[in-house]
């Protein structure tokens, strides 16, 4: 049987994408697990929520190359759970990703990849180097989740709808060294910066960054947020629509950085990015960048 998206990984992120997927008849969707039962449940559960008007399946599996053919590959696999960084486990992921870029490879050479296990930027890089796979067909998906909390924020600061505000972007890493950019984002018409001053755009900058620490005050961690960015790039992929995002890839040269995977403006459609957007930055959103940037690259070098 045919499988145009899968996911690897079955945890609460795979589960609640593949949810998405079928609830809304995207496409057939195979949910791969290392705990064969677990991607057997889920499956079973998520197939409950297929319409009756829907021609496609899932189902669960632990063996890769039930993966041959897929067009979209989702991973969204973890070896270990994090509580002070998303990069504590560092090794154990980077070599999660080097096993899973060889089995993907092997079984579809052809499929665009989504990145959504920890630390997203720096295992973008990995599965992209280690892989061979053009880098416009491997994306770390995250920047687009900081970049909601990043509405949230001003939405609630400043008593108005989200649907009021325009170019809020998170660019940089998925972790403490993000880069909220305040410059090109818009309230109704209205620059931002004009609408607020340093300590609260200080503070704006703080709670993004900590968004995952301050919602695991209440539950174990975040899955519906980061299922929805990702659905909306898989809905885009395969419907052959245009999106535009921030998202993280390996770039040559693109924002003055090389030999790196960070969060960066792009267009996708079918066929993965098909443009990397160069928008204007202030001297401040300049530098923060450039450190986001070696954050991300220290962290590569220390695997």
């Amino acid at each position: 049987m045919f499988y145009l998206i899968s996911i690897i990984g079955s945890g609460r992120v795979g589960a609640s994408i593949a949810f998405l997927c079928v609830a809304n008849a995207l496409d057939d969707v195979l949910l791969l697990n290392r705990t064969k039962d677990k991607a057997l449940g889920e499956s079973m559960d998520i197939a409950n929520a297929i319409p009756p008007t829907s021609k496609f399946s899932i189902r669960g599996t632990d063996d890769y190359s039930e993966l041959s053919d897929s067009d979209i590959i989702v991973i969204a696999a973890s070896r270990d759970n994090y509580t002070k960084d998303r990069t504590e486990n560092i090794q154990s992921q980077v070599d999660m990703i080097k096993e899973i870029a060889e089995k993907i490879k092997q079984y579809c050479p052809s499929a665009i990849i989504l990145v959504i296990s920890n630390p997203p930027d720096v295992l973008t890089y990995f599965f992209q180097k280690g892989s061979g796979f053009s880098r416009f067909k491997v994306m770390g998906i995250a920047s687009s989740l900081d970049s909601s909390r990043f509405r949230y924020f001003i939405s609630e600061k400043l008593f108005v709808p989200q649907s009021s505000i325009s170019n809020a972007l998170v660019l940089g890493e998925h972790g403490d060294s993000m880069v909220p950019i305040f410059s090109n984002a818009s309230v109704n018409g209205t620059n931002l910066n004009s609408l607020i001053d340093d300590t609260v755009r200080e503070s704006m900058i703080n709670n993004i960054r900590g968004y995952w620490k301050q919602l695991r005050n209440y539950k174990s961690r975040s899955q519906f947020g980061i299922a929805k960015n990702t659905y909306d790039v898989i809905h885009a992929i395969i419907n052959a629509k245009e999106l535009s995002v921030p998202a993280s890839i390996v770039l040559e040269g693109e924002y003055g950085e090389n030999n790196v995977s960070m969060g960066i403006p792009v267009k996708i459609n079918q066929n993965g990015v098909s443009e990397i957007q160069k928008i204007d930055l202030d001297g401040s959103e300049k530098l923060m960048l450039k450190e986001s940037s070696k954050k991300i690259r220290d962290d590569i070098n220390s695997v």
